[in-house]
């Protein structure tokens, strides 16, 4: 029997007659392979179009709007939003229109009206105008679109709360996925091979052994080998401990400068950074980023240079020495310098009730895997910082509404401008400010959440995400490394004097031992930024480097 195709996903495009043939051919050479490019040409009737192309069962993967359109065209966008939320956004600028248009369109970049705007191409090979539309129809379909190959394949029933991490976890590694049932042809297969009476989930990545009770620290244990492969001889020139921006950025100067790099990373390369669904603010990136994306590139980078990058191996000690001992669960790895980039995790929310359904309707970070799921549900986003706002936003593009609950008064206390100002303009996204979660539950998954503030009001609920802050996770840090009050850990100047060699401070990223570095959101006073901490990590190589060296005679 042969399977049926799946529709494709359509490029809905917007235009005047003026500029229709010129678009059609343009949209139509490049993508009608994989896409369905569809033009409209009568703005009135385009909503009830749209809409009969999704209930027609095709996604609207980009919508591109003429600027000359008689209807003002970030209207229109705003109108198209609601029929299909998932899209990508984009106002298709004629040159003679382009300074008058920016007035008009700044100001609803700027809050999130749209993604883009681009100029209409004038002649062949407008490669600049093809990267831009390339890059979000690749946002698209990462983070909207169910793969259409295999890749890892997960079996699971649906009561396996571990599932939820191990999709994050292959989301967050560009890696293609698939679930099946465990009567499904796939399923039996992998279940036989599993073992008679194999506990699920079962998964089966590459040319591995299926993996029977999998769950995400031993599908991220899978990846890239393990130490042990290096020998028991071998020294690192560096080891860096974490794979956020910091530690990718640490990993790429280092292996691209000589140095015999090796990366620990407990989860998946990224960090928190990894999680984001878009970050607009990253310096270089103007059309914003992805941080799944950044990670993924940076990965590429790293790994070129000849990086060992080890993910599921969280560091579990340090012993300070002419070389540095560094523990993790496979055994030990020698060390001339060590750079302490973990960051943080989440805060737990600590109702004990809500704890027991993680993975089962409630997800710490933005878990962006599961945000297809929630399409026409109620969703509840708990924190007040960028990553909240920023998983709020990408929730809203499948939610009915989403909820972001926070303690404080007001977001601007803690959330950047940009990301407040496309909240405040999002009709999906409310705000209740002054509250917190203080119960919850359900049968079997999260059906309901107790809210409060001035009283206790019970909510009806379908996904719980949880983004509370940063706690340090490095206590698995020798006495010898000093840290302020909170954890984190103390560098450079901040060290206390009575702590400084000679009546001299560590170096600015150097911590209370001499070749044991930190960077990024771990080290005290740090920024919480993803450039700040790109930079850190950068900078560290050059200290690095200056602590290698040999003393002069």
């Amino acid at each position: 029997m042969t399977e049926t195709p799946r529709p494709s996903p359509v490029i809905l495009l917007v235009v005047t007659e003026a500029n229709r043939e010129l678009l059609d051919d343009e949209f139509s050479s490049r993508y009608a392979r994989d896409y369905d490019v569809r033009i409209v040409t009568d703005v009135l009737t385009v909503t009830d179009y749209a809409a009969s192309v999704i209930a027609d069962g095709q996604p609207i993967a980009l919508i591109g709007v003429d600027f000359e359109l008689e209807i003002n065209a970030v209207d229109v966008l705003d109108v198209l939003r609601n029929v299909s939320p998932s899209s990508r956004r984009i106002v298709l600028t004629p040159f003679g229109s382009f300074q008058r248009s920016l007035d008009e369109l700044r100001p609803a970049l700027a809050v999130g009206r749209l993604d883009t705007y681009l100029l209409i191409p004038q002649g062949p090979r407008d490669e600049e105008f093809h990267t831009a539309i390339a890059e979000y129809l690749s946002e698209w379909a990462t983070t909207t679109s169910t793969p259409e190959i295999a890749g890892v394949r997960i079996v699971d029933d649906g009561n396996q709360p571990a599932v939820a991490g191990i999709r994050d976890f292959l989301d967050r590694m560009a890696v293609p996925w698939t679930r099946y049932r465990p009567d499904s042809p796939v399923g039996e297969e992998l279940i036989a091979e599993a073992g008679e009476g194999a506990e699920l989930p079962i998964v089966k990545a590459f040319a591995w052994p299926a993996l029977a009770a999998a769950n995400e620290h031993l599908v991220a244990s899978s990846f890239y080998g393990s130490p042990s492969e290096l020998g028991d001889d071998y020294v690192a020139d560096l080891v860096v401990i974490g794979s956020g921006p910091a530690g990718l950025a640490a990993a790429v100067y280092g292996a691209s400068e000589g140095l015999q790099t090796v990366v620990f990373e407990s989860e998946a390369v990224g960090g928190q950074a990894g999680t984001s669904s878009m970050i607009r603010n990253y310096l270089g990136f103007p059309r914003g980023i992805s941080g799944m994306r950044l990670a993924f590139r940076a990965r590429l980078q790293a790994t070129r240079f000849g990086a060992r990058i080890f993910t599921g191996r969280p560091v579990q000690g340090l012993t300070v020495g002419d070389l540095h001992d560094v523990t993790h669960e496979d055994g030990v790895i020698q060390a001339r310098a060590v750079l302490i980039a973990c960051g943080v995790s989440y805060r737990r929310l600590g109702v004990s009730a809500l704890e027991e359904l993680v993975g089962l309707g409630v997800h710490y970070g933005a878990a962006t895997s599961v945000a297809r799921e929630m399409e026409g549900r109620e969703v509840f986003v708990v924190g007040g910082g960028n990553s909240a706002g920023q998983a709020a936003i990408h929730l809203a593009r499948f939610a009915r509404r989403v909820t972001i609950v926070v303690r404080r008064q007001s977001l601007e206390e803690t959330m950047s401008a940009y990301l407040v100002n496309e909240i405040a303009t999002h009709r999906s996204i409310r705000v209740r400010t002054g509250s917190r979660i203080v119960d919850g539950g359900g049968e079997g998954r999260l059906e309901w959440i107790d809210l409060e503030a001035d009283s206790v009001e019970r909510v009806p609920v379908d996904g719980l995400f949880l983004l509370l802050g940063a706690e340090p996770g490095c206590d698995w840090l020798p006495d010898e490394v000093a840290r302020d009050e909170n954890g984190f850990i103390l560098t450079g100047r901040d060290v206390p004097r009575e702590m400084w060699v000679d009546g001299l401070p560590p170096a600015p990223l150097e911590t209370t031992v001499p070749g044991i570095f930190a960077a990024g959101d771990i080290r005290s006073g740090s920024m919480k930024r993803v450039a700040s901490a790109s930079g850190e990590g950068a900078g560290a190589v050059s200290l690095v480097h200056a602590h290698l060296a040999p003393a002069p005679d």
